[in-house]
């Protein structure tokens, strides 16, 4: 894996305008588009067919549909380090539901948010704090 190729890859998002449930670098995306737009650059179609799921970032349910996405399809990590997907619970108590692409030695993330669009933000102790889990992309086969 070629971490620095990742995030060099999702920087070539920043700047697209949010869109909820868009995956198209430049015209639109939202944090899932964003991870989805890497994993097609990266290996082509994605393995599976996503679910309907709600901009809410507060939403509140039992089943942890996203992480269990993730897990399916991307690498387990414990060690921080550039170029992982990062999955954050922005609520108490709601679904984990937020993603960024970590970046600047650990100490920022790339994602996309409804005001601002795809950008490169710091991973500040609040983001951090959110963190519930993290991911690296499997390795490329040939």
């Amino acid at each position: 894996m070629n971490r620095a190729r990742i995030v060099a890859q999702a920087r070539t998002w920043i700047g697209t305008p949010y869109h909820h449930r868009a995956s198209q670098r430049g015209a639109g995306a939202d944090c899932l588009g964003l991870i989805c737009g890497l994993w097609q650059a990266r290996y082509g179609p994605l393995p599976e067919t996503l679910p309907d799921y709600s901009p809410r970032w507060d939403e509140a349910g039992a089943e942890e549909r996203l992480w269990a996405a993730l897990a399916r399809h991307l690498i387990p990590a414990r060690t921080p380090a550039d170029g992982q997907v990062l999955l954050f619970r922005l609520q108490p108590r709601a679904l984990a539901k937020h993603l960024g692409i970590s970046c600047a030695r650990g100490c920022g993330f790339i994602h996309a948010c409804p005001r601002a669009g795809v950008v490169e933000a710091p991973l500040s102790q609040p983001w951090a704090r959110r963190i519930v889990a993290r991911f690296d992309f499997p390795p490329i086969s040939d």
